[in-house]
């Protein structure tokens, strides 16, 4: 236990040295077919949107917020984000405008991440009385066509960006990645906020590492196993199980086609295990 690596950006290099190009790390349902990605994918998607965030100008402990549903992308995104010893800070897809505005402020993020045109907006609106906040970077570009401001880009412009960078700065990501400590902040998870404002949780490599394969142990889940990620990202329930345990074992997450067909896609799949909280199977059960 003690010489596998401690840092989510070192584990994920080590998954895609490890694990042949026929292993699948992570799929996507897409217009109703299954998407695959390879742990070389994984890492080849992670390292070219870290470099576009470089070359934007995003450095070691700065900040992204994230939010969406579960994608490959955002995944992507949250890796390349501690690839350069940033702190991701998922927030829920339901979230209203003061939430938002709170959350993203008191966390200090220059960054966001969306999903898609819905989230997009609702920090086009917030982005004034945020004035940290210095760009918003969408995935899926439907309906955001006609959409012109210097701030607001494409993902996979993003990792094109990267890919030139990459090319002027061939050693940046690995010293990048070296720099990264287990004991560095991972992820920053805020509560509910029922009581008051939400509270965010530090959370460091190290943590996620060891509580992730302690979990593994536990459970005895293996690099053969196939799971769902349907849980909200922001929810650290998701991260460990969907990014934590999957990069600690390279079991393969499969992501449904939108929240209202995680019942049938996982019919498809047959995941071989289901995390979920009592909400879900009582879901299961009534339907």
């Amino acid at each position: 236990m003690n010489d596998l690596p401690l840092t989510c950006p070192h584990i994920l290099i080590e998954n895609a040295k490890k694990f042949p190009p026929t292993k699948a790390a992570i799929r996507e349902k897409d217009y109703g077919i299954w998407q695959s990605y390879s742990w070389q994918d994984y890492l080849d998607q992670t390292r070219d949107f870290a470099l576009g965030l470089a070359a934007l100008g995003f450095k070691k402990d700065d900040k992204m917020a994230i939010i969406g549903d579960n994608r490959p992308q955002l995944y992507w995104g949250m890796a390349g984000c501690q690839c350069l010893g940033g702190v991701p800070v998922p927030l829920y897809q339901d979230a209203i405008h003061k939430e938002l505005q709170y959350i993203v402020d008191h966390s200090e993020c220059r960054f966001v991440l969306a999903e898609d045109q819905e989230q997009t907006d609702k920090f086009m609106l917030l982005k004034d009385e945020v004035p940290r906040l210095e760009y918003i970077i969408y995935d899926d570009p439907r309906g955001l066509q006609n959409y012109k401001h210097d701030w607001l880009i494409a993902f996979t412009d993003v990792q094109e960006m990267g890919r030139k960078f990459g090319k002027e700065n061939p050693d940046y990501f690995m010293d990048s990645v070296n720099q990264v400590k287990p004991d560095d902040m991972s992820i920053i998870a805020y509560t509910s906020g029922t009581t008051g404002n939400p509270k965010g949780v530090m959370i460091t490599h190290r943590m996620i590492a060891d509580c992730s394969r302690g979990f593994l142990e536990w459970d005895n889940l293996k690099e053969t196993e196939d799971v769902m990620a349907y849980l909200p990202m922001a929810w650290i329930g998701d991260h460990i199980f969907s990014y934590g345990q999957a990069l600690c074992s390279g079991f393969t997450v499969n992501c449904p086609e939108s929240t209202a067909t995680v019942v049938h896609d996982q019919k498809e799949i047959g995941p071989t295990h289901i995390f979920a909280p009592p909400r879900i199977w009582e879901n299961i059960l009534t339907q």
